[in-house]
């Protein structure tokens, strides 16, 4: 009788034992690679840089681990208007369009680091690549809504000091009628696929 009871509490321990090793918990995910310096930072794995640009040190280094295989190709900007029209870019895209960019700002415009410029524009691609564009050359931006006024302008320019004025089509003639009171103005760079006298065009400039 004792044998047989040990017997069935063996079999017992067996199966709960069998069971247990069917029900276990899956192994913890492994830890993931870093593969940028700013994954790093963030994971406490490196200092953080005396100097950062967003532009430089992460739109630049994703493409960089695109074009070596250690990313996904993913778009870095897509953009779709009401009509359905898109524009999407890759990070290298992105990066070489902002770079010209900033090429406009520095060369044409003559800004510089710290110098300030109002960034007046409706939801439009060129208002993301402008303001990457001003990451990487260290330009103060000012953003500001379409519904300015000429009045709101006027105040934001003398307060600010801005050297240059970026805006479309829409608000170009309320800017027009006030820049000769704004002594700081000195370049006004517009986003249109057509010209104005006193004016140059952005896109043309990109091209």
């Amino acid at each position: 009788m004792r044998f047989w009871r040990r017997g069935l509490v063996l079999q017992a321990l067996k199966s709960s034992w069998g069971i247990c090793r069917i029900h276990r918990q899956p192994p913890p995910p492994p830890v993931p690679k870093v593969v940028a310096t700013w994954e790093a930072i963030s994971l406490g794995k490196q200092p953080v840089p005396e100097y950062f640009n967003f532009a430089h040190d992460v739109l630049d280094e994703w493409s960089r681990l695109e074009k070596a295989g250690h990313r996904p190709p993913n778009p870095a900007f897509w953009w779709v208007n009401g009509s359905g029209a898109e524009v999407k870019w890759t990070f290298e895209e992105l990066g070489k369009q902002s770079r010209k960019a900033a090429n406009v700002l520095e060369g044409v415009c003559g800004l510089q680091p710290g110098d300030r410029m109002m960034l007046v524009l409706p939801r439009l691609p060129d208002w993301w690549l402008i303001s990457v564009a001003c990451i990487r050359t260290g330009v103060v931006m000012i953003p500001g809504v379409s519904q300015l006024t000429s009045k709101d302008l006027k105040y934001r320019l003398l307060a600010s000091r801005a050297k240059s004025i970026i805006t479309s089509d829409a608000l170009a003639p309320k800017v027009d009628a006030i820049s000769a009171d704004c002594p700081s103005l000195q370049t006004k760079l517009l986003v249109s696929d057509t010209s104005r006298p006193g004016w140059i065009n952005f896109r043309e400039l990109l091209r």
